[in-house]
């Protein structure tokens, strides 16, 4: 077992011990808990953001590197249980990566000037 499987594994059992079984959910209980997650992660971005100094006007403001790496960790929580709801094992989601990120790069090289909705299509 490798690192992003182990990873994996963990948040099933977090999860589990939370309550929230990501195995077999139905349409409706992949859309609540698509929602629950993104919105968790919406609120862990806002603690990344409030991490870094961003008020211009304010003076008394540091960055908090230590805290931006602990939100960073905790969107990961949140997006391996969205994928975990989206039925995504470690091995899915990096061969996913692997075809999207061949994607991004054949987008550099054509100069992404216009959208392409079917490039992502295979993935």
């Amino acid at each position: 077992m490798d690192k992003f499987d182990e990873i994996f594994q963990m948040q099933k059992n977090l999860n589990e011990r939370i309550g929230v079984l990501t195995d077999g959910l139905n349409e409706e209980e992949k859309a609540k808990w698509i929602l629950n997650y993104t919105r968790a992660m919406e609120q862990e971005l806002a603690e990344l953001v409030d991490s870094v100094p961003w008020k211009w006007w304010a003076k008394y403001q540091e960055f908090d590197e230590q805290n931006a790496k602990v939100e960073v960790v905790d969107l990961f929580h949140f997006l391996i249980s969205l994928a975990q709801v989206l039925g995504m094992s470690a091995e899915d989601v990096y061969q996913a990566y692997l075809k999207k990120n061949e994607v991004n790069h054949q987008r550099q090289e054509s100069g992404y000037r216009e959208k392409d909705l079917e490039d992502s299509r295979h993935i």
